[in-house]
C-alpha cells in the first residue's frame, strides 16, 4: 500500500495545496469512520498478529506502539477510523476553550524533497464545548477500539496571565471523554504560549489542573507536550515541575522554530516538522529518559519516516511514538506498516 500511495495517490494529493489536501484526508477518514463494517474489515487486515505484545503505559493498554499525533483531527471528526488504518492510539486537537479560526491562510507548506512540513495553523478548532458535544455522541472511554487522547491548548484571545483558567475550562468540558489528556504548552504558533514552559508559569498550570484531576471520580492520565527548542536547563526545570505534580508522561516533541540546513533559506514562519526534526527530538527523548531513570513514560514524536527512525525513538527511551508528517509522505497505512515492522523488531 505504501508503494501505491507514493507512486500514484500522493501525486494527486500533492497537486492540491497542503491544507486542502489535509481537509480532504480528514473528510475521507470521517466517512470511513461512519462505516463500522468497513472499519472492522480493515482493522482485521491491519491488526498485528496475536503473538505481538500490546503496550501498557500510564494505566492504558495500546494494541501497538504507533499513534496518530495531534494536529490531524482537530475537531474529533475522523478519529474513529484510526484503528482501521493500523494506529494503536489517536490524539485529537489541539482543542482550545474558545472556538477560533487560526492564523490567516496559507499556513501549511510541504517540502517533499526534505520530507518536511512548515505550519502556522494557530490552533484552528471549533472549541472545547463543540468538541465535547461531538465526543458525547461517539464511543467513550472503555468502549473504544484504541485509546483516545485529547490535546488541550490556550485560546489565542486569552491573555497569558489567564492561561490556567483557560486550560481548566477545556479540562472541565473534555476530561470525561478522554482516555488521556495532554497540556500543549509548546506550539510556536500561538503568541506567548511557550512562556508556559517557564518554571513558575508551568507550576501554576500543572498545580491547578492536577488538583482538578484529583477531584474527579475517574482521574485521567495527564501528559505535557514540550518543544524541541528548550535548552537543557529548561528541560531540567520542566522535568522538576512534572515530578512535583506527578504527571503521567511527557510528549517529546512539538515542531521546531529552528531552520537547519536547507531551511536556513526558507522564509516561512511556523513550526517545522518531519525528517529535519528527527535527531533533535530523539536527543531530547534520550535526555529525558536518562534524567528520569526511565521512570517517566515518553511519547516520541518527530521525524519518523520508517521503522529505523521509529526504532531510534524506542532505543532512546520512548514507550510509544506518534506520526503525522510521515503519514503525509508515506500514506494512510503508514502506521500499520510501521507497527508491523516494530513488532518484528521486538521479536528479533
Amino acid at each position: 500500500m505504501g508503494f501505491f500511495y507514493e507512486k500514484f495517490a500522493r501525486r494527486a494529493f500533492f497537486r492540491l495545496d497542503s491544507e486542502t489536501a489535509h481537509d480532504r484526508a480528514v473528510h475521507a477518514m470521517t466517512v470511513l469512520g461512519a462505516l463500522p463494517p468497513v472499519c472492522r474489515a480493515l482493522e482485521a487486515w491491519t491488526r498485528l498478529p496475536a503473538s505481538a505484545r500490546s503496550v501498557e503505559v500510564f494505566g492504558l493498554k495500546f494494541p501497538n506502539a504507533v499513534g496518530l499525533a495531534a494536529g490531524f483531527d482537530k475537531n474529533a471528526r475522523a478519529w474513529r477510523a484510526a484503528a482501521a488504518l493500523g494506529f494503536g492510539h489517536v490524539e485529537i486537537g489541539t482543542v482550545t476553550a474558545l472556538a477560533q479560526p487560526g492564523n490567516p491562510k496559507p499556513r501549511m507548506f510541504r517540502y517533499p524533497a526534505q520530507e518536511a512540513v512548515i505550519n502556522r495553523m494557530g490552533f484552528n478548532n471549533e472549541g472545547a464545548e463543540a468538541v465535547a458535544a461531538r465526543l458525547a455522541g461517539q464511543p467513550g472511554p472503555g468502549a473504544r477500539r484504541i485509546p483516545l487522547g485529547v490535546n488541550l491548548g490556550k485560546s489565542k484571545a486569552t491573555d497569558i496571565e489567564r492561561a490556567t483558567e483557560d486550560y481548566l475550562a477545556s479540562f472541565a468540558r473534555l476530561a470525561d471523554h478522554a482516555d488521556y489528556l495532554v497540556l500543549n504548552v509548546s506550539s510556536p504558533n500561538t503568541p506567548g504560549l511557550r512562556q508556559l514552559q517557564d518554571e513558575s508559569r508551568l507550576r501554576e498550570l500543572l498545580g491547578a489542573v492536577t488538583t482538578a484531576n484529583r477531584a474527579r471520580a475517574r482521574r485521567v492520565p495527564l501528559l505535557l507536550k514540550i518543544a524541541p527548542d528548550l535548552t537543557w536547563p529548561q528541560v531540567d526545570a520542566v522535568l522538576g515541575v512534572i515530578a512535583e505534580f506527578a504527571l503521567d508522561g511527557i510528549i517529546a516533541t512539538n515542531t521546531t522554530l529552528a531552520r537547519p540546513g536547507f531551511f536556513a533559506g526558507v522564509d516561512e514562519a511556523g513550526g517545522l516538522s518531519g525528517a529535519p526534526l528527527r535527531h533533535r527530538s530523539t536527543e531530547i527523548i534520550n535526555y529525558i529518559a536518562r534524567a528520569t531513570g526511565g521512570r517517566l513514560p515518553i511519547i516520541g514524536v518527530g521525524g519518523i519516516t520508517d521503522a529505523v527512525t521509529a526504532g531510534e525513538k524506542f532505543d532512546a527511551g520512548a514507550a510509544l511514538v506518534q506520526v503525522y508528517t510521515g503519514m503525509i509522505y508515506r500514506g494512510p497505512f503508514f502506521a500499520a506498516e510501521l507497527a508491523r515492522a516494530l513488532a518484528d523488531r521486538q521479536r528479533t
